[in-house]
């Protein structure tokens, strides 16, 4: 089956669609990546999104423009993958939406809201769409994250040692072969938000590193922001923007802490955070080998930081085992729309807390209706590339 995946993630600044030529045969799962096209959001959309998110008070007006517009984005984003990455051949789109919210307390999930409604997507490629995977996994119990967390135990079972699967996006989050999986903190959420600010908003982000590179770690800072009680929470836990926000910095440390800092000392310290608090999950979780992806693994400067923390464990990115790291949340998702549709569950109970695993996410109907393949009895254990 010939599947988009399409994915937006916490740095909330555009949209990736992965093709992917997916089959199943006996009890493994063969994946061949056909490539990824990203569209980002339009300025205004990106400035509407970005005053949503927490901890701002919004009206319901502008839910609603948001989850019409960012279904819009998303279905012009699945056209464009169908046609120019699938001949106008694909057959389901699974689409992750935006996360706007992720209702958090204490160690308990109590809800999840991603928009970007599916309808758009249906009526503009003519496809069943998957979509609204968390909430499933929320209600039985679950954090409704990393839900790629089973992609990630099936791609990696077989490795020798103790391999873990590290997305470094806004939040970053690891998966064990044990199935201990979780958000470890932020990844470039604070990065972002600081550079954007020292910037003026010019800078979306740190490119390169390089503020961060001239400047130096300091040291009452990185204490004060290291106390945060989310890092000493035992797993399963998620986290997201509703703590690690824009506002976060000046909420957290001391006035006194913060004055006179140099910009660049502030992007060196918020650096040092993510590659610190990532390594230290690593550490927890016996790690001899760490596969990372996503838009952190960009930052040289925190990569080399993280390599830095990890003397001994070897740390690489997804791509030198032949899965693009900028695609991976994409191609994940893909997977999670094929299994739903083929009657499979998409979680390990391990991973995310859940009481079981369940099938998630809902169908919406291509233009042809539903039209559903025969149910699958048994689920993959392990899943290959090419």
């Amino acid at each position: 089956m010939l599947v988009i995946g399409l994915m937006s993630g916490t740095s909330h600044d555009g949209i990736d669609a992965a093709a992917a030529e997916l089959r199943l045969s006996g009890d493994t799962l063969f994946l061949e990546p056909l490539g990824m096209v990203s569209e980002p959001y339009d300025g205004e959309l990106r400035e509407l999104l970005a005053g949503a998110l927490p901890p701002a008070a919004v009206p319901l007006a502008d839910v609603c423009r948001l989850d019409t517009r960012i279904g819009q984005a998303f279905a012009a984003a699945a056209a464009r993958a169908n046609s120019e990455l699938c001949g106008g051949r694909a057959e389901l789109i699974a689409s992750h939406g935006q996360t706007v919210y992720h209702w958090v307390d204490g160690d308990r999930v109590h809800g999840t809201l991603q928009l970007g409604q599916p309808a758009w997507i249906a009526e503009a490629t003519g496809l069943p769409v998957v979509a609204d995977f968390r909430p499933r996994d929320v209600a039985a119990g679950g954090q409704g994250a990393p839900l790629v967390s089973l992609v990630d135990l099936l791609w990696l079972r077989g490795r020798p040692g103790t391999p873990v699967a590290l997305n470094i996006g806004g939040i970053a989050n690891l998966t064990a072969p044990d199935g201990t999986a979780f958000d470890t903190g932020p990844g470039c959420a604070l990065v972002d938000a600081a550079a954007r600010e020292v910037s003026g908003g010019r800078l979306a982000y740190d490119a390169d590193g390089e503020l961060a590179a001239s400047g130096r770690v300091h040291g009452p800072l990185l204490e004060r922001l290291l106390a945060d009680p989310y890092y000493r929470r035992p797993a399963p836990k998620t986290t997201g923007k509703e703590l690690f926000h824009p506002g976060y910095l000046r909420a957290t440390a001391a006035p006194e802490t913060l004055s006179g800092v140099p910009a660049e000392d502030i992007l060196a310290t918020l650096t040092e955070l993510t590659a610190r608090t990532i390594a230290d999950a690593v550490r927890a979780v016996s790690a001899t080998e760490v596969i990372a992806s996503g838009g952190g693994t960009r930052n040289p400067v925190l990569m080399r930081g993280l390599g830095a923390r990890l003397p001994g464990i070897k740390v690489r990115v997804s791509d030198d085992l032949g899965l693009p790291s900028a695609a991976k949340e994409a191609y994940a998702f893909a997977v999670l729309g094929f299994l739903t549709l083929h009657n499979l569950a998409g979680t390990d109970p391990a991973a995310t807390g859940a009481r079981h695993a369940s099938i998630l996410g809902s169908l919406t109907p291509g233009r042809d209706g539903l039209r559903l393949p025969p149910p699958v009895e048994r689920g993959p254990v392990r899943m290959e590339l090419g």
